[in-house]
């Protein structure tokens, strides 16, 4: 077993050239590796270090930072030097190393700046695992906000990387400091929360000062590349988000063998309020992937799956658990699970459990009234009624499916009716 712990603690020799050349046509870019000196887990003393590893701990990786050079393509304008967020992260923006960071706690920081630049408006925070949020939310305060997301998936949090959008305060490190997270990254950390948060000793502590402009990053492109196993290459514009407010988001409308149909209920303030958060947070969700949302935090997320009624359902079956899950933590202070197991082996009330699950149930895992958005069309009806059948209120997609109009009878036929929007754009991300 020790030689199997082992090897999350190795540091993978990096043998990847500090400099990195790419040329399109005439154009040069050129980026330079970022290495960090960092203290030695045994003898205290500065090593220089790139990477811990990558995506598996027999992976080597490096991190590039763009250094020169000024890409235009097809008159589009990329980013260019001087931008940097995660690949600029220096070591005085490295506050606790911890565990040095490998590549998915930066790629979960990447994706979790990625979803936060959406948020600035208000006090946010995103808890992300495996490059997918695990909890999104809005709050009155950071405090607020960190409890909000942390608490719309509690279990899935643990071990993920925390990005808020606020200097980090004493009130937010105290409940940071409660669960146990791999990195946590802020613009800013008031006096004596380093103190709090570095108790956890493998905790990685980064600031990033550029979050408090992150707000110009919503326009910014660059060149993203996807790797083949035959050594080829795409190469490809990153998305960019066109809703920027509800005057941007489409009536629901389609026409289909010569009768027009039409969404019957507008929407209200507050729908149109999620259904602008819910669209910014699935800037960052993998594809396939239906997500609900409600008062500005996120109830269930599905992702990655291959068919659309299928990733609705399962966001579904996640809402009920960790709605259970949360009060089940709240009333008793220990997972649901835990619970669970302990009624199994008689050491809970049963009935106590049922208490749990039967609110749950009544409460439809807080789905009811909430807004259901999916990245992609639906091709079918049986999507959106997943969602209708759970209480949602309004539903938000990028429309353009041949079957647009039996999706718009299904909100129309709701009771009561269910209101939708369309984006006129997708939102894949693979």
């Amino acid at each position: 077993m020790s030689d199997i712990k082992k090897m999350y603690r190795t540091i993978m020799d990096d043998h990847f050239p500090d400099e990195m050349v790419i040329k399109f046509g005439d154009q040069t870019l050129i980026y330079r590796k970022r290495t960090w000196k960092i203290p030695d887990d045994k003898t205290g003393d500065l090593i220089e270090k790139g990477l811990r590893y990558g995506e598996n701990p027999d992976q080597e990786a490096a991190l590039y930072e763009l250094i020169n050079g000024n890409l235009t393509l097809g008159g589009c304008q990329f980013i260019q030097p001087g931008n940097g967020l995660v690949s600029s992260i220096t070591e005085e923006d490295m506050i606790q190393a911890g565990k040095h960071p490998g590549k998915t706690n930066l790629t979960d920081l990447d994706n979790g700046l990625n979803v936060i630049k959406y948020l600035m408006d208000r006090p946010s925070a995103v808890i992300l695992k495996h490059n997918n949020p695990c909890g999104a939310a809005y709050g009155k305060t950071l405090a607020d906000a960190y409890e909000k997301a942390n608490m719309a998936d509690r279990i899935a949090a643990f071990g993920g990387c925390l990005v808020v959008n606020r200097s980090m305060d004493k009130e937010t490190a105290e409940m940071v400091n409660n669960n146990y997270l791999e990195v946590v990254a802020a613009p800013e950390f008031e006096e004596g929360t380093i103190n709090i948060l570095s108790k956890r000793k493998n905790l990685r502590i980064i600031r990033i000062s550029r979050i408090n402009e992150l707000e110009r990053y919503k326009t910014f492109r660059f060149v993203d590349f996807k790797s083949l196993n035959d050594g080829g290459m795409i190469v490809q514009q990153s998305p960019m988000n066109k809703i920027k407010s509800k005057k941007d988001f489409l009536p629901a409308k389609a026409t289909y063998q010569g009768k027009d149909y039409e969404i019957e209920r507008r929407p209200k303030n507050r729908e149109y309020d999620d259904m602008l958060f819910g669209w910014n947070v699935e800037q960052g969700i993998t594809s396939n992937s239906v997500i609900y949302v409600k008062d500005g935090v996120t109830v269930g997320i599905g992702t990655g799956e291959q068919d659309r009624v299928g990733v609705a359902e399962i966001a579904v079956y996640k809402a009920y658990q960790k709605y259970a899950d949360a009060l089940c933590f709240r009333k008793y202070g220990v997972p649901y699970k835990t619970f669970e197991l302990d009624v199994k082996q008689g050491k809970r009330d049963k009935y106590a459990l049922r208490e749990i699950e039967k609110e749950t149930k009544k409460k439809r895992g807080g789905l009811k009234g909430s807004v259901m958005v999916s990245d992609a069309f639906f091709p079918f009806r049986d999507g959106v009624d997943v969602g209708i059948k759970q209480g949602v209120s309004a539903i938000v997609q990028p429309g353009g499916s041949e079957r647009d109009f039996e999706v718009i009878t299904a909100c129309n036929e709701a009771k009561p009716k269910v209101t939708m929007v369309f984006t006129g754009q997708r939102a894949f991300k693979h």
